[in-house]
């Protein structure tokens, strides 16, 4: 039936490129897979729009120019990438060539208008190249992707498409993605051809700049529906039309090469044997949708009507603000309005952030290729004046900076001295990160006088004479007049104010309506941020001390729940009131130990919460003490608060953050922090706002919070992480419903539901297994391969793990539509239920444990809603982290040790043998006896992980099939610093000591290497 394959949305698509989105069709075969190139393309563009640079070329080379041509810029690409040739060129015997012209700022160059028309955009499909991934029986295979699009022969974007009526939806082209495509491939080469991949269906998007196998994230590229996920219907349409018709449509997509699109680049310093080494992390940046939309509405609205509108862009924390932010102030800084006269002078980035500032200059030289485009005022009152005055694109700098920069240019100026800032005629516009109600304090009023100082004395000059107050002075009639002036609206300033937590004031004063009528311009919502998996929801497993010793009274006086030693202990410490410091550190730490330290494979971090500068010294203090105390290793914590703290129960003492933290300068907190042996945070004031530290799991509140600071405090958990599967709050000061009120007008979807039963776990899982839909079987067959240590894996395993999961669906696909919702509502319920309960209840049940292993995969696989209005791509990383920390942990099948004991499903009546406990790996044994480390099952997983990337670098395989031993193991030597840097954020601590350790590397190096050869010759 027409319109129903996917052969026929491949072709939809094509035509709506070759239309009206400025494309040619391109046949498959002028493909050249050596090159990943369209050579025809190339040389036709090349030829056409610089003919003589090319008849010079030709005339020394003959008929060899083409070809010639073709290999240096196949060099350039392997060196520069597609992105940097494309905006800069390439060379070939000393000629640069363009191999994109973009399209100029102004209509003023006739000629560069004509030469943007040159351009050869064109979409290809089906193009066909034999892939890196071998097929089982080792030979080549061929594989096809649906559409291509190049620019000018050089290929920047591919597209899987998938259609839900024959059964497919976009995550399987995610599925695609990541087991069929190879950045080995030329064409997915990170940053050498393809830049971007899109999985494609009618209802949803979804995008990544980096093939990276498994590993491979995709982010959500959608619009948004009503506040959350997804993306509406459109009348008569596909609902994802807007990826061709407008994003990839010819004009968008060279707008988004020349101004968007950019590489970021992190360094971080890392100790070895022979020094500081620098390690490099690079990200190919495409702008998700929000941002794109937010970026090119703002620049059209002003364009149109000029300076003078104030407009509020409520993004949702962890949107990616930073990058917004960048690409505004690039296009504002060189937006024309239809006269070809500049809308804006100069933009004013206000903002707090240090990394804001290294961060635009990075992104907007890769755009101008040129310094001087942005200036970070960090000198004197001088410097800002000539910023203002000549012109300078893009000038950074703190709000706070305006009042003391305005008095110190008044006194300048009555003493003569020649400097002034001379604002006359000119136009600003002013980017605020993280605005607020202090943006219409004085703060703003010295900046709005500052940039309008011409203008305010002129009007001053005009309403003088019409003054008829004679009992004050010219002068002081004059002042008052000028304090007026500069509290109002400035017709030469545009303000564009980011935050995620606008107060009242805040809205009034960013007036400029957006869709709803009203303010804000632009929203991106906490809920679709937090629905489309790019922050978590820290509300999820929220929960006040009153509830938390509820919750384990219910165990202690339920005989029934099976719970550890350590429960009892803690309800002793529950049941004392905290009325002081001690009692509440001691429920910290010891939940800490319990529930926290174990997540994320072992890294999960807390943050404690203070109501005082005085209150952080005091926990700091307490927390080290019962530490201390107790003998509890792995548990170091750092203080943070400003200035000098006196504490009046002990007269004469004093402290400071750098001294309580052994003493660490306060710049090199945040990046101590990241290291595995600090694991908690105690704060006051400080770190509760812009700080991203995505392993902080648990949050400890002893502060009163309420409206915008409890949502930026509680915020900090949101970022996203490997192994990151939920956070937890636990609240001493605050009742549930006042966060609710705090967070209802930023989070359309907030749930702080009554005080959770314990044993609601129980009557779920007796409703699940009453559909029959699956069995204790079923969870068993599943279990037998989930806890299995990850080293007796098999390619078998796998496929077991799917056919019990495929069987469970196909019998959920033969209950009728209502019946499906309702077992998915309880597989949703039984799943946040344990993942809440379990961090404060001491389950030992491993029915339950096994059960919720088994229902987290169910929901990754269930076909979605029949309603196709949203799907979710569980993320795979996050699930085989979660799935590794279980087995260190000492999960079913797993445990050990004398204090928690873990039962296997033998113990629980299933037919399987019980297994000996796991000792830790031989490696792990010989280092820590050794070198006297202390390394546990958790920290093998490293050197699991390395040896499985090295049995999967065909280069490693075949000197282990070419070499003996001796041989091999001084090959593998060479390649371990590429290995174990590539997996170091998994464990630092390991990593620190194999880089600056020789002896100790020597003895990873000598097992690795025995390990990895048998592994690869079996």
């Amino acid at each position: 039936m027409a319109g129903h394959t996917e052969l026929d949305f491949e072709i939809a698509i094509e035509t709506g490129l070759t239309g009206a989105g400025g494309y040619t069709k391109r046949d498959a075969s002028a493909y050249d897979e050596a090159l990943a190139l369209f050579p025809d393309d190339v040389i036709g563009f090349l030829q056409a729009s610089q003919p003589s640079k090319w008849a010079q070329l030709e005339a020394l080379l003959g008929d060899k120019t083409g070809a010639t041509v073709l290999g240096s810029l196949a060099k350039e690409l392997e060196i520069k990438g597609t992105l940097h040739v494309l905006r800069y060129g390439f060379k070939c015997y000393g000629k640069t060539f363009r191999l994109a012209n973009f399209r100029p700022n102004s209509t003023m160059n006739p000629e560069a208008a004509a030469a943007y028309r040159q351009n050869r955009l064109t979409i290809t499909r089906q193009v066909a190249f034999t892939s890196v991934i071998k097929k089982a029986d080792g030979k080549n295979r061929r594989c096809i992707i649906d559409v291509t699009l190049s620019l000018n022969g050089l290929p920047v974007a591919t597209i899987e498409l998938k259609n839900p009526l024959t059964g497919q939806r976009a995550a399987d082209a995610v599925t695609q993605y990541q087991s069929d495509r190879d950045e080995r491939d030329l064409l997915f080469a990170f940053k050498k051809r393809a830049l971007v991949h899109f999985a494609v269906d009618p209802d949803e998007v979804w995008m990544t700049t980096r093939l990276k196998g498994k590993e491979t994230t995709f982010l959500p590229f959608n619009r948004g529906n009503n506040l959350g996920a997804g993306n509406p219907p459109v009348e008569d349409d596909w609902k994802t039309h807007y990826l061709w018709d407008e994003v990839l449509q010819g004009d968008s997509l060279m707008d988004i090469l020349q101004r968007f699109m950019h590489l970021e680049v992190k360094e971080r310093q890392v100790k070895t044997d022979k020094g500081m080494r620098t390690i490099r992390k690079e990200t190919m940046i495409f702008p998700r949708y929000h941002q794109l939309d937010v970026v090119r509405k703002l620049v059209g609205h002003a364009q149109v009507n000029g300076s003078g509108r104030n407009y509020l862009i409520q993004h949702s924390a962890g949107s990616g603000k930073s990058n917004s932010i960048a690409w505004l102030a690039h296009r504002l800084a060189s937006l024309h309005d239809g006269n070809d006269e500049k809308v804006f002078h100069s933009v004013v980035v206000v903002t707090d952030r240090r990394v804001l500032d290294q961060q635009l200059q990075n992104t907007i030289y890769q755009f101008e290729h040129k310094t001087g485009v942005v200036e970070k005022i960090d000198e004197n009152t001088q410097q800002l004046a000539a910023a203002l005055s000549n012109g300078t694109p893009i000038i950074i700098t703190t709000l706070q900076k305006f009042p003391f920069i305005s008095q110190a240019l008044a006194t300048l100026e009555s003493k003569g001295s020649g400097i002034k800032i001379n604002t006359a005629g000119k136009r600003f516009a002013v980017i605020v990160d993280e605005a607020h109600s202090s943006q219409s304090g004085e703060t703003a009023t010295a900046l709005r006088g500052m940039l309008n100082k011409d203008g305010i004395e002129s009007a001053i000059g005009a309403q003088m004479s019409e003054e008829e107050d004679d009992a004050l002075s010219d002068d002081a009639k004059a002042a008052i007049l000028r304090d007026s002036l500069r509290r109002a609206r400035q017709p030469n300033l545009s303000f564009f104010a980011f935050t995620a937590t606008p107060k009242f004031k805040t809205k009034v004063l960013f007036d400029e309506p957006g869709p709803s009528g009203t303010s804000p311009f632009h929203e991106y919502s906490m809920r679709q941020a937090i629905e489309e998996g790019f922050i978590m929801d820290v509300l999820q497993n929220y929960t006040t001390y009153k509830r938390f010793f509820g919750l384990i009274k219910q165990v202690e006086n339920d005989p029934e729940v099976p719970r550890k030693k350590a429960a009892k202990a803690l309800s002793r410490y529950l049941e004392l009131h905290p009325v002081n410091i001690d009692q509440v550190v001691s429920v910290i730490v010891e939940h800490f130990r319990l529930y926290v330290m174990s997540e994320m494979a072992g890294r999960a971090k807390a943050m404690v919460v203070t109501g005082s500068r005085l209150a952080a010294v005091k926990y700091k203090l307490a927390f080290d003490r019962y530490i201390k105390d107790h003998g509890y290793s792995g548990i170091r914590s750092l203080v943070a608060f400003s200035g000098s703290v006196e504490d009046p129960d002990d007269p004469g003492a004093s402290y400071t953050e750098v001294a309580m933290n052994e003493g660490l300068a306060e710049s090199e907190l945040p990046e101590a922090f990241e290291r595995d042996d600090y694991r908690v945070l105690l704060v006051a004031e400080k770190y509760q706002t812009g700080f991203d530290q995505p392993l902080l799991q648990t949050m400890y509140v002893v502060k009163r919070l309420s409206g915008v600071q409890a949502v930026q405090t509680l915020s900090r958990l949101n970022r996203m992480a490997p192994g990151k599967a939920r956070t937890f709050v636990l609240d001493f000061a605050n009742e549930e419903d006042d966060i609710y009120q705090a967070f209802k007008p930023y989070y359309e979807a907030t749930s702080i539901g009554e005080n959770a039963d314990a044993h609601q776990l129980s009557e779920l899982q007796h409703k699940l297994l009453a559909w029959a839909i699956f069995a204790p079987d079923d969870i068993n067959a599943f279990a037998e391969v989930w806890y299995k240590s990850k080293r007796d894996h098999s390619a078998a395993d796998h496929r077991v793990m799917n056919a019990v999961l495929d069987a469970v669906i196909a019998r959920f696909g033969e209950k009728d539509e209502a019946e499906q919702e309702e077992f998915r509502g309880q597989l949703t319920a039984f799943r946040n239920l344990y993942a809440f309960l379990s961090q404060i209840i001491p389950y030992q049940d491993s029915e339950l444990e096994k059960l919720y292993a088994f229902v987290r995969n169910i929901m990754a696989k269930l076909p979605p809603p029949s309603d196709g209005q949203a799907f979710t791509l569980d993320n795979e990383i996050a699930l085989r982290y979660f799935r590794l920390q279980q087995m260190t942990e000492g999960s079913i099948d797993l445990g050990q040790g004398e204090a928690y004991p873990l039962k296997g499903p033998t113990d629980v009546g299933t037919s399987g043998v019980r297994e000996e406990p796991v000792t830790l790996s031989s490696l792990v044994e010989k280092l820590n006896e050794r070198f006297g480390t202390d390394f546990t099952e958790a920290d093998q997983l490293f050197f699991d992980q390395i040896t499985a990337s090295a049995e999967n670098n065909e280069n490693i395989v075949e000197a282990a099939k070419a070499n003996n031993l001796p041989n091999f193991s001084a090959y593998l030597e060479r390649m371990l610093d590429e290995l174990f840097i590539d997996r170091m954020e998994n464990n630092e601590e390991i990593f620190s000591r194999v880089m600056s350790d020789k002896e100790f590397r020597g003895a990873a190096h000598e097992h690795l290497a025995l390990e990895i050869f048998k592994k690869i010759r079996q």
